[in-house]
């Protein structure tokens, strides 16, 4: 597993970000449930505009699911997933959006309301983890993948299984 550094000066835009963009701790879960929340909404929204998509809005669910034990706290959802390159693209640079892109090229379609535009808010979770992993699978894909990081050191995605398209984000403390 090869480690991959942030696409920035990720030292300093990470310690900016955790120590002076956000100030109140726990605005990360509301981040986190953001991120989930718009993962469902784009693939509800690919529901609506593919045919072979057969999915319903009550299928879609998201889970906080802490372990004491483990010292860690989970953000499940069910939305569309990430591949591969897309956690690299859009967890692997720092303020980059996915849904800010995918608002964008939906532009010109009406109704579509996304949260998290600005790809910040995800790393406001290192104010209380020292490690987060990402496990995801998009929708339509066979393999899963896992992004780890434990902050400025940068981070790793490797092949990992998971059954059902969608992502967990496991903060560790």
């Amino acid at each position: 597993m090869k480690k991959k550094q942030f696409k920035t000066e990720s030292k300093k835009i990470l310690d900016l970000m955790i120590n002076s963009v956000y100030t109140n701790r726990e605005i990360f879960l509301r981040e986190l449930v953001s991120n989930a929340s718009d993962a469902i909404d784009k693939l509800y929204y690919k529901s609506l505009t593919d045919r072979k998509v057969k999915l319903d809005k009550s299928d879609f669910k998201i889970k906080l699911v802490p372990n004491k034990e483990e010292r860690t706290l989970s953000i499940i959802d069910n939305g569309i997933g990430m591949t591969e390159d897309e956690l690299d693209n859009n967890l692997g640079i720092i303020a980059r959006s996915g849904s800010s892109l995918f608002k964008e090229m939906n532009e010109k379609k009406e109704d579509i309301s996304i949260i998290g535009q600005f790809g910040v808010g995800f790393y406001s979770a290192f104010m209380v983890a020292s490690k987060i992993e990402v496990i995801s699978k998009a929708y339509g894909e066979k393999e899963a993948f896992m992004w780890s990081s434990d902050g400025a050191d940068g981070y790793s995605i490797e092949p990992t299984e998971k059954d059902e398209c969608g992502t967990i984000i496991k903060l560790i403390s």
